[in-house]
């Protein structure tokens, strides 16, 4: 009997032994998983690419960026960007589109290049065609080639015969499958890179969108020459637009017998005064300040709430939600969004019954974001730019803290538990 108890014992402490050696790996497989990457904080310790940098940032393609893996980033020097920036007119929704065309929808690294067919070219997608800029599949692509002389070259798949803008000059940062950022040697165009939609006439943007009740209003009522007033700003407007049906709704207004002061508050309350496309709002936390709207009052009434859960962004009245749910125009500093409810705020409609708060689901991986749209002027809950990228890694900063405490509890207990066998 002695000696079958000792066995056994031998047996447990093996197991036990496994299970201790195998905790370590499974906490760096947990903390490699949650790693994520910022573009403009990798490229702020290279002061070479400070103006390449800043536009990543005013013009948020930064968020769109952060916020996918698998990702190329092809970056300018400050001289090449300048001449990027001349050729946009110095306009920022041009220069949005090149930048989107300058980062590839694929991880290419040396080595990847180095496999590339010499003389035949490759294309590969680009943000640019993501974000539905593109005319056509060409226009939206980037195509490669390894050169006969060596190097490797890049242009817009739409460029003529064998011609390359832009040639690989070196690689600043390579992490396998996830993110790789390259540099070349000049801006990739092609004819009509920088012709940008036009916000000259909101009222025909939003009827062509399905909004032409939201359209009629604001024209009506004169709440678009507010938004016309953001718009010419640097902050710029995010216009969140309520489709048609939202306005004949269960729960929904009768805005034609609305008092007209309270129905200019409710149009002001459905704009932001700053950019902040669906990539953005989309880093927003939960507990990140409500946002102002052109509503809103030093007080803090009329503000709304962002609530991001994966590929969905929601907006939180405190009396219910609506989805925000269509791309209609980014173009920067303007950016307007359809959602399928109207925005009832709290000061308005406190008296209507409020939604009943529905089951919190576990937050779901964010896919490729079929449609694609640094901190802006408007007051910090407006930016959820490259603060809410740089909250990412202290979070992941922290819960990789706590992973290695439980390892190193766990092996602890389990030492403690073989010296008592043993």
């Amino acid at each position: 009997m002695a000696g079958a108890g000792a066995q056994l014992r031998r047996v447990v402490a093996l197991v036990l032994l496994a299970c201790c050696s195998m905790a370590p790996a499974a906490t760096a497989r947990g903390m490699s998983a949650g790693i994520a990457h910022n573009i403009t904080s990798f490229l702020s310790g290279h002061p070479e690419y400070k103006q390449y940098n800043r536009y990543l940032t005013e013009t948020r393609v930064c968020d769109e960026i952060n916020a996918r893996g698998g990702v190329t980033v092809l970056v300018l020097g400050d001289g090449a960007m300048s001449t990027l920036v001349s050729d946009a007119g110095a306009d920022l929704g041009a220069i949005k589109n090149a930048l989107r065309l300058h980062a590839l929808l694929d991880y290419w690294d040396v080595k990847k290049l180095k496999a590339l067919p010499t003389g035949a070219d490759t294309l590969t997608d680009t943000f640019y065609q993501a974000a539905g800029g593109a005319a056509t599949s060409a226009t939206g692509s980037v195509k490669m080639a390894k050169l006969e002389g060596g190097g490797f070259g890049f242009a817009s798949a739409a460029s003529p015969g064998d011609a390359y803008d832009a040639t690989f000059t070196k690689a600043l940062k390579q992490t396998q499958y996830d993110f790789a950022v390259l540099e070349v040697s000049a801006p990739i165009e092609f004819d009509g890179l920088f012709d940008g939609p036009s916000v000259a006439s909101l009222t025909r943007l939003l009827e062509k969108a399905g909004c032409k009740r939201f359209a009629a209003l604001i024209a009506s009522t004169g709440v678009l020459k507010d938004y016309q007033a953001a718009m010419a700003d640097k902050a710029g407007l995010t216009l969140f637009a309520p489709k048609d049906d939202a306005f004949l709704a269960k729960g929904a207004p009768d805005v034609d017998k609305m008092p007209r002061a309270d129905l200019v508050a409710l149009l002001r309350y459905h704009a932001l005064p700053g950019y902040n496309p669906r990539p953005s709002l989309k880093l927003v936390k939960a507990s990140a300040r409500p946002f102002r709207t052109l509503a809103s009052t030093a007080g803090g009434k009329y503000n709304v709430s962002v609530v991001a859960r994966g590929d969905d962004v929601s907006l939180d009245t405190g009396l219910r939600k609506s989805r925000v749910a269509e791309t209609v125009l980014d173009d920067t500093p303007v950016c307007v969004l359809t959602v399928d409810r109207l925005l009832m705020p709290l000061e308005l409609f406190a008296g209507a019954p409020a939604e009943a708060p529905s089951p919190t689901p576990a937050p779901a991986p964010s896919p490729a974001d079929a449609t694609l749209s640094s901190p802006p002027s408007p007051p910090p809950a407006d930016a959820p730019s490259e603060a809410a990228a740089d909250h990412v890694h202290k979070d992941v900063k922290a819960s990789s803290a706590a992973s290695l405490s439980v390892g190193a509890l766990a092996a602890a207990a389990c030492s403690a538990v073989l010296a008592s066998l043993l």
